[in-house]
């Protein structure tokens, strides 16, 4: 997420949009007023960028201006652009998988600051792009380029962050397994594979979410159990005067 203010053309660059899109979304409502500037400029921040991905995300999914309109309504006022990044995971999670074809100047652009080799072989030891042939271009899934982005700032080894992925891979895997078998179980219907295939769609959106909001508790929990340091004592205060 940036860090310092953008310029309208430099969030429709990290968007992967048009300014003239980001004018009409704000003409529309759908994006809130910038903080205005030295010289009049707008200024946008990450909220902003994080709620244009949502719509982009929800446009891509087929919602008409309307419907995305009823959709942004239901959201908390003042939500975080932290809230809005889970907002679009979710959406993004009913969307096929696919990867875009996209040069380094671009890619650059939409990561929001240059990438040098070691940045693009994290992403790319975290299957957020694949190296092509030509050396400036690179197949990236659009849905996680943002999250990869932002783990290159994490202090951890690459190794770490794949062990993670793995343990998330694995227990999504076993999730997905065992939810299957309790719709399959309810609906009866094996032998109508495009009834399944219906039921499935309107289920994914509802259930990513609900295991989204369980993991989300979960860890919580998780983290209020890590133990507490102690206190660093007072500079001011004699060690050997304290009760």
């Amino acid at each position: 997420m940036p860090q310092t203010p953008l310029t309208i053309d430099e969030l429709a660059a990290r968007a992967g949009v048009t300014v003239r899109t980001v004018r009409f979304y704000s003409a529309r409502g759908l994006l809130t007023p910038p903080d205005i500037g030295p010289r009049r400029v707008g200024r946008y921040g990450a909220a902003h960028l994080s709620r244009l991905a949502l719509i982009e995300e929800l446009r891509h999914q087929g919602l008409t201006l309307a419907a995305i309109e009823r959709y942004l309504q239901q959201l908390p006022a003042g939500i975080s652009a932290h809230d809005l990044a889970i907002h679009r995971a979710l959406v993004a999670s009913w969307l096929p998988e696919g990867s875009q074809e996209i040069d380094r100047e671009r890619l650059e652009r939409r990561a929001g600051r240059p990438l040098d080799d070691a940045d693009l072989d994290r992403l790319a030891a975290m299957n957020v792009l694949e190296r092509t042939d030509d050396p400036d271009a690179f197949r990236v899934d659009p849905g996680i380029l943002h999250l990869g982005v932002r783990l290159l700032d994490v202090p951890f080894p690459v190794e770490t962050i794949l062990a993670a992925r793995e343990v998330m891979l694995e227990h999504a895997r076993a999730a997905a397994h065992e939810l299957g078998r309790i719709f399959l179980d309810e609906v009866g219907e094996p032998d109508r594979p495009e009834r399944m295939r219906s039921l499935s769609a309107q289920m994914q959106p509802l259930v990513v979410q609900a295991l989204v909001t369980a993991f989300q508790r979960s860890l919580k929990e998780e983290l209020r159990a890590w133990p507490v340091p102690p206190p660093k004592p007072d500079p001011g205060q004699n060690p050997r005067h304290s009760p």
